[in-house]
């Protein structure tokens, strides 16, 4: 699996599976995104970057990668095992379905969620860090 930003200055491969993709709507997401983040990960050894992006500190415990040139938002990283790719920045067909959707109790009030679709209203470990072998 191959992706990278609009502008090609900053791609990525990832050489493992993905995890399916979670929808996160934390004040976070949502003021860096303009609306909810899409995201996938994978094991953090399986990911090679090229270019050079830059990272910003957005809390104590996590960071977000994105290109310096077209500011295109590619990572989050909390640490641990994997490292979270926004899903929209792979290229082509990803193979991966949207799980669920964490931090429910800060989404906009201008949208909705389905209620089928499996929610938390805070972080749900179980969805976040599951990454197939």
């Amino acid at each position: 699996m191959t992706g990278g930003c609009l502008c090609g200055a900053v791609t990525y491969s990832v050489d493992g599976p993905l995890r399916p993709v979670v929808a996160c709507h934390c004040t976070q997401c949502r003021k860096t995104s303009g609306h909810y983040v899409a995201a996938t990960s994978a094991l953090r050894e399986s990911i090679a970057v090229t270019g050079d992006p830059v990272w910003y500190q957005s809390s104590e415990t996590a960071r977000r990668g994105f290109c310096g040139i077209c500011g295109s938002q590619l990572f989050w990283d909390g640490g641990g095992a994997n490292m979270s790719i926004f899903a929209g920045t792979l290229d082509g067909e990803t193979g991966v379905t949207l799980a669920g959707h964490i931090f429910c109790a800060d989404k906009g009030d201008y949208y909705e969620i389905a209620e089928s679709e499996r929610q938390a209203q805070g972080s749900d470990p179980e969805l976040t860090t599951y990454v197939p072998q």
